[in-house]
């Protein structure tokens, strides 16, 4: 009988089995390191692969949206009490409607936000397609002048007859020069032009 098949307990049975034993654990370990590493990578590699597809396109804006909510909460406690600026409020309408502010002017402290509103009304008997563009005075206030939400970033169309009513929300730098203390916001109403049907017997 070979030493390799001794039966246990014999002395050549022992180095061997302790050899084996040892081939074994290493084996073993090996393994498991190799899960673990390949379990560690799995993270970043489904990462890596979820946005080169686009499947985590939804998690990836979640996170950008509470980024920018962030930063706006860190942007709205930044209020500087020891100031106040007057904002004033103008409206023109280029054509036959109605088109005013809600209140003609605010008081607000720079770096909190605060809104207004403005009403329209197309007083003709047709539809019409309008558009607000906005001016500041004086003009080193256009830098720090933020709006949040503004009906001027839209085209609108109005049947005879309609109403609306849209909020300006916006928020003055906090940054804006210590002399000026009285900001003009000024919005012109005009029509859109070859965007809407013929005025009845041809006119405009």
């Amino acid at each position: 009988m070979s030493a390799r098949h001794a039966p246990p307990g014999t002395a050549a049975a022992d180095p061997t089995l302790r050899r084996d034993n040892r081939q074994l654990l290493g084996k073993l370990c090996l393994i498991a390191a190799v899960m673990f590493g390949f379990g560690y990578a799995l993270v970043p590699m489904y990462e890596a692969i979820c946005t080169a597809l686009g499947i985590n396109v939804l998690t990836l804006n979640e996170q950008r949206t509470s980024a920018h909510a962030a930063r706006a909460d860190r942007t709205n406690t930044q209020v500087d009490t020891s100031r106040t600026i007057t904002i004033e409020f103008d409206a023109n309408a280029r054509g036959p409607w109605d088109f005013r502010p809600a209140q003609r002017s605010v008081t607000v402290h720079p770096g909190e936000v605060a809104t207004v509103m403005y009403e329209f009304r197309n007083i003709q008997d047709r539809t019409m397609a309008a558009q607000a563009i906005p001016s500041y005075a004086p003009k080193q206030a256009t830098a720090h002048f933020s709006k949040l939400e503004c009906f001027c970033f839209n085209e609108y169309v109005l049947k005879p007859g309609e109403s609306k009513t849209w909020p300006v929300v916006f928020v003055i730098d906090p940054k804006l020069p210590k002399d000026v203390t009285t900001i003009t916001l000024s919005y012109t109403f005009f029509e859109v032009g070859a965007k809407v049907p013929a005025a009845p017997g041809g006119g405009s």
